[in-house]
């Protein structure tokens, strides 16, 4: 059983970390520092630290004007109220000024669970690819976040970080750095390639590795940053392998797979299986809401056997 670990924890213990480093990062919530774990920050550098209450489109603004007046400003809240209740800001004040705002959201995809369909973002990441100018970044794991976050700090301009709410497990080891802009290959393989982002990366190679059973070589990239998408490793992948599954926790329209979709389509094109959500989900546990609906090492399974059949007409 792979170790799991938390990437909320990861995220607040981080945050502590940097704001030891340097002063002019802040720290702004909208009244959920409890479930963003930004409360840790809150109590070590509680003059850094601003509760903006259930106002998620202040929220935005006041990071906009920290970020002008030369302060780096982190802004959590759930994912489905950032883009959700506030992309007019974002839009605005943010993406169009190309602000400094660090936007870190927790309890990203259906992973939230019993909290049902109002509070599963789902769409969260094809709003913010559609805004120019927003690196856009999910996570697989725990100590790929911590990297994340350091690497959102240093880098000049709006970024987006989507977390899940449950412990997933540790996909990366300590000798791991994460770059914008850049996939990790997790698996080598020639006869397809599966991307995956977020907590989507371990079912990934799952199925990789069951595939490898029956001598079905797959490579498998963890395609951590979406925007901007490591379009070289995709159009390798595709020239190598012929064949591409996309998966994750996301609608299928917007998200990962309709990057990748772009990018093949205009550079080297190859068939394309999509794993991912077709619309709202219910209310339930996590782990039965990703069997339900197809987010697990089985359907990925089952996804690269059928595009092998369409690669071989």
């Amino acid at each position: 059983m792979a170790k799991t670990a938390s990437l909320r924890d990861a995220y607040s213990k981080t945050l502590v970390e940097l704001g030891k480093e340097n002063p002019d990062i802040v720290v702004l919530d909208a009244d959920l520092s409890h479930s963003t774990m930004t409360h840790y920050f809150a109590s070590q550098f509680p003059e850094r630290f601003f509760n903006c209450g259930i106002a998620e489109q202040d929220l935005m603004g006041i990071s906009a004007g920290l970020a002008a007046s030369g302060k780096i400003p982190i802004a959590s809240t759930f994912a489905v109220f950032a883009p959700g209740r506030c992309f007019d800001q974002m839009r605005v004040s943010i993406a169009q000024q190309h602000l400094n705002v660090k936007i870190v959201t927790t309890h990203g995809g259906i992973t939230v669970g019993e909290d049902g369909m109002s509070h599963q973002s789902i769409e969260d990441l094809g709003l913010v690819c559609s805004l120019p100018g927003f690196t856009v970044i999910v996570p697989a794991d725990a100590i790929e976040t911590a990297q994340a976050l350091r690497a959102a700090v240093a880098h000049k301009g709006p970024v987006y970080i989507r977390l899940c709410r449950p412990e997933v497990p540790i996909v990366n080891d300590e000798s791991y750095r994460f770059a914008i802009g850049k996939a990790a290959q997790m698996r080598q393989g020639t006869q397809a390639t599966i991307i995956a982002m977020g907590l989507m990366v371990a079912p990934a190679l799952e199925a990789a590795d069951r595939l490898r059973l029956d001598g079905i070589n797959c490579r498998v990239l963890s395609m951590s940053t979406l925007q901007p998408i490591d379009a070289q490793a995709i159009v390798h992948a595709a020239a190598e392998t012929g064949a591409i599954v996309t998966v994750e926790e996301h609608l299928e329209h917007g998200g990962l797979g309709s990057i990748v979709a772009q990018v093949v389509a205009r550079t080297r094109p190859v068939p394309i299986e999509f794993v991912a959500l077709k619309g709202y989900a219910e209310s339930g546990k996590p782990t039965e809401l990703l069997e339900k609906y197809g987010l697990n090492a089985k359907n990925i399974e089952r996804a690269v056997r059928s595009l092998l059949l369409r690669k071989a007409t």
